[in-house]
């Protein structure tokens, strides 16, 4: 078990110590091993986690069996099946380790009393506007980039995690075959 520290998660920078002795045990400590899921599609989505370190993937499955990512968190990130979590209502998505991860979570009820008593809605709702524009960014390069553009894009902003996550789950993220991939990844060692 880990003891959560107050520069564990950026977050606790807007709280005194006293708030954040208040709120602290609010978060839960998990160890989830690589290929563990932490949310499983038609479940409810109780919490909302905290990524300290591990790397997640957060994907749709189709009634075909055919997988669509639709992002990855890594350390310092939050993730969660945000429609299920904020309506409670059953998860669409799956949210799963692609390494061994330590997660700090809160549930649904803690997350909301925590935002009616402390200073930390603008917190959330910067996160949320992040996430936004990077959903929106991605929307837009699987419609306009060709798969070199993406593959370049994502090195771009995602540097750290192209030797991290493998080969067939980076090709179905960018939306490519796992051929094209490789080869993309030779000429980009060039």
């Amino acid at each position: 078990m880990r003891d959560l520290q107050k520069t564990d998660i950026d977050l606790f920078q807007l709280l005194t110590d006293e708030e954040f002795i208040e709120i602290k045990e609010s978060f839960q400590y998990t160890k989830y091993h690589k290929s563990e899921f932490l949310i499983n599609e038609n479940e409810e989505v109780e919490y909302i986690y905290f990524i300290f370190s591990g790397l997640v993937k957060l994907s749709y499955v189709t009634k075909d069996v055919k997988e669509h990512i639709v992002s990855f968190a890594y350390e310092g990130w939050w993730e969660t099946d945000f429609e299920a979590f904020y309506k409670q209502t059953k998860a669409t998505l799956t949210l799963q380790c692609l390494e061994d991860s330590e997660i700090y979570k809160i549930s649904y009820k803690d997350y909301f009393h925590i935002l009616e008593k402390y200073p930390l809605s603008n917190y959330f709702l910067d996160k949320s506007i992040n996430g936004h524009i990077a959903n929106q960014r991605r929307i837009l390069s699987l419609l306009t980039l060709s798969p070199k553009d993406r593959y370049e894009q994502f090195i771009k902003l995602y540097p750290s995690l192209l030797n991290r996550i493998p080969k067939s789950i980076l090709s179905l993220y960018l939306g490519v075959s796992r051929e094209t991939l490789s080869r993309l990844y030779n000429q980009h060692k060039k």
